[in-house]
């Protein structure tokens, strides 16, 4: 029986003869963590539907900060939780507000040793929920929005923050942004730009990490999933505007967009492995459907095989801890 020259399975013979040839490798600085941070919170709060995930207090944010600058990760992206909500959000722009202190509390404690990044959006500060003021009709008023995203991200850069987070997906936020850091000095701040966000079912676990006060949906701002042209369209006005890095929202259904914004632009793609994938993971995993340490390593290293030069996903400093 003739066989052909090529033999494809010779490199996969050992486990080091595989790790040779790799074409894609997860490290730990190209990971994120997301960290929730409850105000006045003594102690760490368990999120039941994300095992293994709590609401921080300060105390013990801190200390998962320093952990994450360690294990040599990527970065930490803040979301705080405000003991009250109005509607405008007006504790996103509070210098007192949980997530300017948290802000402050990071850098103080990890310095420039590891980058520290927060959500700049208004949906965990606004009693309705919605990730922009409203008009009287009801409606995300999209330019009054603006305004109040230029002074939180005002607010964060005053707190030290190294890169703001812009994910509500209004038009032209990532242009109002720059220049509103630019006019007050603020040059070094950097934008990771929520550019492809879209209207996922898999959210649902994030909006009880952030207890959520949402009222209806977000689909007249956030992305309709069928769409990658739009995607794309997205990314790329954001980086005219002045991102630094962009970002694909939720990454694990939409790998084909990350895909297509890696391919459009010139600056570094960020992929959220979100809430959902993570707690179907999980899940699985409980019942003993998976093997959860395998799964986990195939779900990252989609991600990267995708494209995404930075990944963030609630696995960051077990997978770290693990390489």
């Amino acid at each position: 029986m003739s066989f052909p020259a090529s033999r494809p399975r010779r490199l996969r013979r050992t486990p080091a003869l595989r790790r040779l040839v790799a074409e894609t490798s997860v490290q730990a600085r190209q990971l994120v963590l997301p960290v929730f941070v409850r105000e006045g919170a003594a102690e760490p709060t368990p999120i039941s539907s994300m095992p293994g995930v709590v609401q921080h207090s300060r105390d013990s944010l801190r200390k998962a900060v320093a952990e994450a600058a360690a294990l040599g990760l990527g970065g930490v992206m803040l979301f705080g939780i405000p003991t009250a909500k109005d509607a405008r959000g007006t504790g996103a722009v509070d210098p007192d507000g949980i997530l300017n202190v948290a802000i402050a509390d990071c850098v103080a404690e990890v310095g420039d040793a590891l980058p520290v990044m927060a959500d700049l959006c208004l949906d965990e500060f606004t009693d309705h929920g919605h990730c922009g003021v409203l008009t009287a009709s009801g409606a995300v008023d999209n330019d009054a929005t603006l305004e109040v995203y230029a002074e939180m991200a005002l607010a964060q850069a005053a707190a030290g923050v190294d890169l703001v987070g812009p994910s509500g997906m209004m038009d032209g936020q990532v242009g109002v942004i720059r220049q509103a850091l630019e006019a007050a000095g603020h040059h070094d701040v950097g934008i990771m730009a929520y550019s492809a966000k879209y209207a996922s079912a898999f959210f649902g676990p994030f909006r009880e990490a952030v207890d959520s006060s949402l009222q209806g949906d977000r689909r007249t701002y956030q992305q309709d999933g069928g769409n990658v042209v739009e995607g794309v369209r997205e990314a790329l006005l954001d980086v005219e505007e002045g991102a630094d890095l962009v970002m694909v929202k939720p990454a694990l259904a939409y790998l084909d967009v990350v895909r297509a914004v890696r391919e459009a632009v010139d600056v570094p793609v960020a992929a959220y492995n979100i809430s959902g994938e993570y707690a179907m993971v999980e899940a699985a995993a409980a019942h003993g459907w998976i093997d959860r340490d395998a799964a986990i390593l195939e779900t990252l290293t989609s991600i990267r095989r995708a494209g995404a030069d930075v990944i963030l996903t609630y696995w960051a400093a077990e997978f770290a801890g693990r390489l």
